[in-house]
């Protein structure tokens, strides 16, 4: 198994920074969006980004849910081992709101249209929009893009795309897997 640095520290914080200033582009003050990350890795990507708008562009009272769509996708069944799910953490409603959900890597695109079903659980929202940090854009299943993207990366269905996080994994770092 081999491993290719992709992104270092440097260049995600440029690249969330650059994320940030998108949005705060389209959505202004936030009056009307709520931010949702996906369990279990686009949590740390959606603090990042809130931490930013709330430091750097004095975003106030800025909505921040987390999001588990494990029963919620297409092949949760398929599995050999039982699934673990996370917690979805979301004390607003969604109705007549936009929803930017917030992951690390979009790869097939099946995520996202669980969250799309999930999220209704919560209202229905006017508009809903995807920011990825990473976009595997030859590997989708279905016909879903990200509004806002940090980096595109071409992998092949052997390569994996691994994003680490100083959070939790000790480092800022996305790589390319191969195995």
């Amino acid at each position: 198994m081999s491993q290719k640095l992709l992104l270092n520290a440097k260049e995600i914080n440029i690249i969330l920074h650059r994320l940030a200033c998108q949005l705060v582009e389209k959505h202004l003050d936030f009056s009307n969006t709520v931010l949702v990350g996906m369990q279990p890795r686009g949590k740390y990507l959606a603090d990042r980004i809130k931490k930013i708008l709330e430091e750097e562009y004095q975003i106030q009272n800025l909505a921040l849910g987390f999001l588990d769509i494990t029963f919620f996708r297409d092949d949760f069944r398929r599995g050999e081992k039982p699934l673990e799910a996370s917690e979805t953490q979301i004390d607003f409603l969604v109705e007549d709101k936009k929803v930017v959900f917030i992951d690390d890597v979009l790869y097939t695109g099946r995520s996202i249209n669980a969250a799309l079903t999930a999220i209704q659980s919560f209202g229905r929202p006017s508009e809903v929009e995807l920011l990825t940090l990473i976009d595997r854009r030859f590997s989708r299943h279905l016909p879903i893009q990200p509004d806002y993207r940090g980096r595109q990366v071409d992998a092949i269905n052997n390569e994996k795309v691994l994003v680490k996080w100083q959070d939790n994994d000790g480092e800022d770092a996305v790589y390319l897997v191969t195995k």
